[in-house]
């Protein structure tokens, strides 16, 4: 895990095992250096870029890891439009500039991938962003949650295209589809785990 940007956002280098030499990275958000000598340090190939949504705060190094690395680029599709055009979207001064990318795939939930040997599964969790999707890694009980589901808490729904009863409804499919186990990777703050957010979690109660 990079913690990454101003906002703090965790983008995750994934592989099957410590001596895998290939990867796929989720949502990098900022700060591509430090990404881009993260991926040579451990001496993987980049695969794939996973994104689960294309705020600006999970896209800004999207671009310059892609270009470095040659890595294909896995884009909700209902949001595609806003990677190709970051800066039109960034809802604050002051963030940026970042560079937009055509994503070569899109995923809109459904979705099974296999890439650097991970089985990966695309669920489509809206309600944090109109496209948003999760990536759940089953044979690793792995959820790379993006902003669905956090420690304590749950992704803001009052950006644009945002809904609350959609956003409890995407968590529900999460508690129902997958078991306690599972670990959840969120899009910022720690790590946590379906069980703990099912039993402690104040909005899920």
């Amino acid at each position: 895990m990079f913690t990454v940007g101003p906002v703090q956002e965790n983008c995750y280098l994934l592989r099957t095992d410590d001596e895998a030499t290939q990867a796929v990275i989720v949502d990098p958000g900022e700060e591509p250096e430090k990404l881009l000598n993260g991926i040579a340090e451990l001496g993987v190939t980049l695969v794939a870029i996973l994104l689960t949504h294309t705020h600006f705060d999970h896209v800004g190094a999207v671009q310059p890891v892609a270009k470095a690395t040659g890595a294909p680029v896995y884009c909700p599709e209902l949001e595609r439009h806003v990677l190709a055009d970051i800066m039109s979207y960034v809802p604050y001064a002051g963030f940026g500039p970042y560079e937009s990318w055509e994503a070569e795939h899109t995923v809109k939930g459904g979705e099974h991938l296999e890439l650097a040997g991970l089985g990966i599964d695309v669920l489509f969790t809206p309600g944090h962003s109109p496209g948003h999707v999760t990536y759940a890694f089953p044979e690793h009980a792995v959820l790379a949650a993006g902003d669905v589901l956090f420690e304590g808490s749950v992704g803001r729904t009052d950006l644009p295209g945002g809904s609350h009863e959609v956003l409890l409804e995407s968590i529900g499919t999460l508690l129902a589809t997958y078991g306690d186990e599972y670990t959840v990777l969120p899009g910022h703050m720690g790590t946590t785990t379906l069980g703990r957010e099912r039993a402690t979690n104040p909005f899920l109660q």
